[in-house]
């Protein structure tokens, strides 16, 4: 609470005098429009309405009081600005409209300074930067969100915001919580790059209305609007070690319903050992997915609208030794081999009513199911889970734009996993059936007002859930905008999170190694307060555009389980720690844009994440405390090809500490420093488009990153102290065939 009121009171006493007219522009069938120009009558002063429609534009020092909105097609309206600060232009359709052509390019990444929580928008143009094959590998030209590897062998992946582990963050499809418990392992690389439209990145304590899990940030991934997409798009990869990626979406409409039917496939590749340590570099994937999404009706719009989407995915992956034979060898003691295989059908509805700009409800209702079957060398695992969620919500907008939301929401999961080793000549004791079944009703509110002349925004959220074994918790948020400028933006949030532990899918390294897990505490909910600043600031020039933007975040756990590695490099201790937890976050990020033609970013991040262990600072391990990324595209104005190049530089990460262990399998407690390149070209040649790049240009990899790759059943196999690439150079080719209309 002292926080909050510091930060309350800090806004407060920012009151400027200039005076800022907001506001929004629609069609005349109550469609908000993007990229609408808003400008004062006789000046070249004006601004453009942003993603959902809105504009903000200072009225300091203009003599005329006359606002103008204009869109391509539609004839342009004026309004007399008197004492009003907020506005809504409805442009009704021309009755005549010579032909006319449009050129742009939309920013690889968009920051707006309207919306009140800090919401970096990745976009297409980001998309298209690199090959893109699945959401695990659309982050490469940005700092905010590092994917990282939880099980080498397998190639598993997770996302992390705020240097913690991918599970503090809540990551949406469409709004829906669909990446959870199994499909946490592999969900993230399960989604196609060409079936993404837009990534939403919210870092720290935001919004209430999906729930309380959201501790470190947010990602929700949009697909592609089948009434706005490609007609067709079909797109083929690859690359040099001879996997093959195919993907191809076709819209299509249905009377008052529009839809896009997806499929894609991943086929193997070539068995690869770089570095000679018997164990293959990449597993052997093989995935199949199809997905149908149909949408009626604009949410935006008066009356009903609606939302359907049917997902089937089939996955199996192969890693271990170069020899491993699944169909011989799989749970052997002679040669070491992991197999994952499982299915998964998802379901998501949302439909809505909205009686007029006033009242709105919405109802979400989505669920998945899993079978997985897996070995990790002598170790089994099955496991199912159902999960079905369910989000009633009420909006009401009162005042012009202040918003108030509310409702209910019901969450179920019976997650049942089964472990067994098929020799025990490694003395692990963790065998056994496990379930964890939750049902979580839960209620929520979150209300947005808009306070001195709209420079200041407050939005302010509570929820409360029941869970079924741990009882109930309260979720506060709030959050603070106050804009000196339409140019610059101060932000300030706080809140608690908590969630409830999966073990072993939230931890699959976890299996892979011969370390026994000890589960040594009842494990309770994770808990933590997260609060934080931003500043952004948007450069605006007749040649040069641009975003300063400047971070810090801190995370303090009340709670948290982080497997304990370092007391026994034979075993990983699973524990409640009640003591001091930090995780310190700050991030300085500068684009331009310079000529229509130049993209440059550079962006640093410096990460600050330990324990206080006996009275000592432990820092956790796997985080690199210095981060640099660096972005350069070049576009020519005809668009006919682009050049696109990134390099990440990467600080020391702290490893286990694996000194009790004979000298031979025994590694440094911190890795190396290393920088990774990536580069693609792409051309252009209507309705194909032609890309070809190389990732991780200079070759770097660790070699031999397994302790004890010579005897994978020995006592110290482990993979717990991998901090880098293991893959090395990858050259790839692609194409896309584009349809529009």
């Amino acid at each position: 609470m002292r926080y909050l009121l510091t930060i309350i009171s800090c806004c407060l006493s920012l009151m400027l005098t200039a005076q800022n007219i907001t506001g929004k522009v629609m069609n005349g069938e109550q469609e908000l429009l993007i990229g609408a120009t808003v400008y004062w009558s006789g000046t070249t002063i004006g601004t453009t309405t942003d993603l959902d429609g809105y504009f903000e534009i200072s009225k300091e020092g203009q003599s005329s009081n006359l606002l103008i909105a204009s869109y391509v097609g539609i004839a342009p309206d004026t309004i007399e600005v008197t004492d009003a600060t907020t506005i809504t232009f409805q442009l009704n359709a021309a009755n005549t409209l010579d032909e006319v052509t449009i050129s742009g390019q939309q920013d690889a990444v968009i920051i707006s300074n309207i919306k009140a929580i800090k919401t970096e928008q990745i976009t297409q143009t980001s998309l298209k930067q690199a090959a893109c094959c699945d959401l695990a590998g659309c982050f490469g030209g940005q700092s905010s969100v590092q994917p990282h590897t939880t099980n080498v062998v397998t190639n598993a992946k997770e996302l992390r915001i705020l240097g913690l582990s991918g599970v503090y963050n809540q990551v949406l499809l469409d709004g829906f919580p669909m990446v959870k418990g199994l499909s946490a392992t592999y969900g993230i690389s399960s989604i196609p790059g060409t079936l993404v439209d837009n990534i939403f990145i919210a870092k720290g304590a935001n919004s209430v209305l999906q729930g309380y899990e959201s501790i470190s940030g947010q990602i929700n991934v949009q697909t592609k609007n089948p009434s706005s997409t490609d007609k067709l798009l079909i797109n083929g990869y690859l690359n040099s070690f001879m996997e093959k990626h195919f993907n191809i979406n076709y819209a299509f409409k249905k009377g008052d319903w529009n839809s896009l039917a997806s499929f894609g496939t991943v086929q193997p590749a070539k068995k690869v050992d770089g570095d000679k340590d018997t164990f293959l570099d990449l597993p052997i994937l093989t995935r199949y997915v199809f997905s149908n999404k149909w949408t009626y009706g604009n949410s935006s719009e008066w009356g009903w609208n609606s939302q359907i989407n049917v997902r089937f995915l089939n996955e199996e992956r192969i890693g271990g030794q170069t020899n491993f034979n699944p169909s011989q060898d799989q749970g052997s003691s002679s040669i070491y081999g992991q197999t994952v295989q499982f299915n998964q059908p998802e379901l998501s509805i949302k439909t809505g009513y909205r009686w007029d700009d006033v009242h709105n409800v919405t109802a979400f209702v989505s669920g998945f199911q899993q079978h997985q079957h897996a070995y990790f060398g002598l170790t089994k695992y099955d496991a199912d889970q159902v999960y079905l969620y369910g989000n009633l919500q009420y909006e009401y907008t009162y005042k012009e734009k202040q918003v108030l939301k509310t409702g209910f929401s019901y969450r179920y999961s019976n997650l049942t996993e089964d472990l067994a080793f098929t020799t025990d000549i490694l003395s692990r004791t963790y065998a056994g059936p496990y379930q964890l079944k939750e049902k979580i009703p839960g209620f929520f509110a979150e209300n947005t007002l808009y306070l001195l002349e709209d420079k200041l925004t407050w939005m302010a959220g509570i929820r409360g859930d029941h869970h079924n074994q741990f009882g109930f918790h309260l979720t506060p948020r709030t959050l603070l905008k106050y804009a000196f400028s339409p140019e610059t933006v101060v932000r300030a949030n706080i809140g608690t999170g908590w969630r409830t532990v999966n073990l072993f899918s939230e931890n699959i390294g976890l299996l892979v190694s011969s370390r026994d897990i000890v589960i040594a505490d009842e494990l309770a909910p994770e808990r933590a307060l997260n609060y934080g600043l931003n500043f952004t600031h948007k450069i605006v020039g007749s040649s040069v555009n641009g975003v300063l933007s400047l971070d810090y975040y801190r995370t303090n756990f009340k709670n948290q389980i982080f497997p304990d590695f370092d007391t026994d490099p034979q075993k990983a201790i699973i524990q409640n720690f009640r003591d001091k937890s930090i995780s310190n976050g700050y991030q300085a990020e500068i684009t331009l844009n310079l000529r229509e033609r130049f993209d440059w970013k550079v962006g640093y991040t410096y990460l600050d994440v330990y324990r206080m262990v006996d009275g000592l600072e432990q820092q956790l391990p796997f985080n690199a405390k210095h981060k640099v990324i660096t972005t350069f595209s070049f576009q020519p104005l005809s668009k006919k090809y682009h050049f696109d190049t990134n390099i990440h530089w990467y600080g020391q990460q702290r490893l286990p500490n694996t000194q009790q262990n004979p000298v031979e399998f025994q590694r440094p407690d911190f890795s190396e420093t290393y920088a990774i390149a990536n580069a693609q070209f792409t051309y252009n040649l209507k309705p194909f488009e032609l890309y070809a790049g190389c990732e991780n240009i200079f070759n770097f990899r660790q070699n031999r990153a397994i302790i004890s790759w010579e005897d994978p059943f020995s006592p110290y196999f482990d993979t717990s102290s991998v901090w880098g690439p293991s893959r090395g150079r990858e050259f790839y080719l692609g194409f896309r065939y584009r349809i529009l209309e």
